[in-house]
């Protein structure tokens, strides 16, 4: 359209001034330059001061996100475990265990697209009885599960119970076991889950 309307002007200037005044190409060069984008612009400091400040802003946003995820985390843990097994194992599993499941979160985070992470979640009501899960982290749309964290209780003849902390990811399908660590409860069978 542009070019159209560029044709238009010059054949009026040459109807009008009847050939007296002779095109000068160098404006219209000037004209077309002006047209295109100009690729080989030097980034202003404004344009490096607006990227910074975008990727400050998008790791603020990512950053808060991720401490909301592992706030989420630890909430479902705990109502996981019910009072009575909280009382035992939770100093020990803030102290060993939670730091633990936090790099967890932070590496499935790094591998991820900033625009990603802004739509994941942690899905609630972990399972009670002597079922293991305790929190997926899974995209929002899609409820695809990228992470999944469990507890397995274990009974080792002559020692007693352990809880087993682990978790599987997506990308082997969740078929490893990723070792967090374990905390003993007692030779006595322990609670079942949200007890």
């Amino acid at each position: 359209m542009k070019k159209w309307l560029q044709k238009i002007f010059v054949v009026s200037v040459a109807f009008l001034t009847f050939g007296v005044i002779n095109p000068n190409h160098e404006i219209w060069n000037n004209f077309e330059d002006d047209l295109k984008p100009n690729r080989l612009q030097e980034p202003s400091a404004n344009d490096i001061s607006s990227a910074i400040q975008l990727d400050t802003l998008l790791y603020e946003e990512n950053s808060s996100l991720a401490q909301s995820l592992k706030g989420a985390a630890k909430t479902q843990s705990y109502i996981k475990f019910g009072p009575r097994i909280a009382e035992k194992i939770g100093d020990e599993f803030e102290a060993r265990i939670f730091p633990k499941i936090e790099e967890a979160i932070d590496m499935t985070l790094a591998r991820l697209d900033d625009d990603k992470i802004q739509y994941l979640m942690i899905t609630e009501n972990p399972s009670g009885d002597y079922a293991e899960r305790i929190f997926n982290i899974r995209e929002r749309g899609s409820r695809v599960d990228l992470i999944r964290f469990h507890v397995r209780t274990e009974n080792r003849p002559n020692e007693g119970f352990y809880y087993n902390f682990h978790y599987h990811t997506k990308e082997d399908n969740f078929a490893v076991h990723y070792n967090l660590g374990e905390i003993y409860w007692s030779k006595d069978t322990p609670p079942k889950w949200l007890a």
